[in-house]
């Protein structure tokens, strides 16, 4: 059981002062800031591993990039409704992973979500909301039930002309997942992948102490709620505390149901924890969407998953095994 010391929630990093061989790296990957932190016995041996997780996560990129025309992923959305399109045993199984989280979220994750239309803004331009028609009419395309896939042959069929798959919500976690069991394979004993606040981490610190998480308060980003120690797992936040727009009182997020084509409500902030940041970042997704009750329920029956929940009034909510004293 996880015990958080409350103390007053973007995830912060806190590292100990004693630690003098963690090695850091700051870049961008995949359209987003990466830190790569390794702990090594010299500069020259973390850049070497360092570099290893770079060209790894690189190689992901251009594999799930919907931008690349020449990406697996770019081929199977440009033949939906055509034909299905032979992929490569890696992401044909990242797919059905995926459809595996929409199953078990009933739809709030779906990576058929990038059919939808982009009716919505959050950039302060909307100053009405779209008519019921046109939001259903958004997400008409939308639906993993229509991802037929084909174990013999490896390939991938969307069965809908339009349809698309992307990894906007899943694919750093993956990514951030396969650098460090590379890294690991390699000999890396400690370290940690931070995909824009996504945390990936193994092993302990070089004073023995595990690596500690600030998780960060969205009604105050300077302050945070508590530091948690994370051993071999990842934590995710989603948050809608800077992208929103308000109509008639409602708050709506720029999380959107794929099922029905509205924003989320009621949640500013769910961080999930999770031996995969893969998982972390599709079930923090989909917590906004199912909401705080079903959100909560559904967490609480899936082995070694926690989540903290905080709702539009500040309330914190956690699943069972965390507690915040």
């Amino acid at each position: 059981m996880r015990k958080l010391v409350l103390i007053g929630f973007v995830i912060l990093l806190a590292t100990s002062l004693q630690a003098q061989t963690p090695f850091k790296r700051v870049l961008k990957l995949m359209g987003s800031r990466f830190e790569i932190t390794v702990v090594a016995n010299s500069q020259n041996e973390a850049d070497q591993y360092i570099d290893l997780a770079v060209d790894e996560m690189s190689r992901i990129e251009k594999l799930i990039s919907s931008w690349d025309p020449k990406s697996q992923t770019s081929k199977i959305n440009a033949m939906a409704g055509i034909e299905p399109v032979q992929v490569d045993k890696e992401l044909f199984d990242l797919i059905k992973r995926a459809i595996g989280i929409s199953k078990i979220t009933d739809g709030a994750f779906d990576i058929t979500y990038a059919s939808m239309d982009k009716i919505w803004k959050f950039d302060g331009s909307m100053t009405e909301m779209p008519s019921p028609e046109a939001i259903k009419n958004s997400v008409s395309k939308v639906g993993y039930q229509h991802i037929v896939l084909n174990e013999k042959e490896l390939s991938v069929y969307l069965d809908q002309e339009g349809m698309k798959i992307g990894f906007g919500a899943i694919g750093k976690g993956y990514a951030a997942d396969v650098a460090k069991n590379l890294l690991m394979s390699k000999g890396v004993a400690s370290g940690i992948i931070n995909a824009s606040g996504d945390m990936n981490t193994w092993g302990k610190q070089p004073n023995g102490e595990p690596w500690q998480v600030a998780i960060t308060n969205p009604m105050d980003k300077d302050k945070a709620f508590g530091l948690l120690p994370i051993e071999h797992g990842a934590v995710v936040t989603s948050g809608n505390y800077e992208k929103y727009v308000t109509f008639n009182g409602i708050r709506y997020t720029h999380i959107i149901d794929p099922r029905t084509g509205y924003p989320a409500t009621g949640i500013i902030s769910a961080t999930v924890f999770a031996p995969k940041a893969e998982l972390a970042d599709a079930l923090a997704t989909s917590i906004f969407v199912m909401g705080k009750e079903v959100g909560l329920n559904r967490i609480n029956q899936l082995p070694q998953i926690e989540c903290i929940i905080v709702d539009e009034n500040g309330h914190v909510f956690t699943s069972n095994n965390i507690k915040i004293n």
